[in-house]
């Protein structure tokens, strides 16, 4: 089973970008990978997910024109660049493998969680 480690996280200022990165040892990331956040407090939720075959990506509302999901096969990594950040961005990132089955926006569908990253926006 793959093991998933999350970087890149930090403090930015509102309205400015960052790009967290999860790679994979072990193990490949099998049909699609996701990432999720979860802020203090509140439930774990769905940002963006990709198809490791090709690409092909989906979206939460809320990461929906400002963030963009990638892969790269090589290097057995996935990444999550995020620009026009906001506050209410802020929350723990969380990276894990798609089980095949179930919804991607659930993250009963998914497996192999990392241990996250903390991004903390600052208005």
């Amino acid at each position: 089973q793959v093991q998933l480690v999350e970087s890149g996280g930090g403090l930015v200022q509102a309205g400015g970008s960052l790009r967290v990165s999860c790679v994979g040892s072990g193990g490949t990331f099998r049909l699609g990978a996701g990432w999720f956040r979860q802020a203090p407090g509140k439930e774990r939720e769905f940002v963006a997910h990709i198809n490791w075959n090709d690409g092909s990506a989906w979206y939460g509302d809320s990461a929906k024109g400002r963030f963009t999901i990638a892969r790269d096969n090589a290097k057995n990594t996935m990444y999550l660049q995020m620009n026009r950040l906001k506050p209410e961005d802020t929350g723990v990132y969380y990276c894990a493998v798609y089980r095949g089955s179930g919804s991607v926006t659930y993250s009963s569908s998914y497996d192999s969680w990392g241990q996250g990253t903390q991004v903390t926006v600052s208005s």
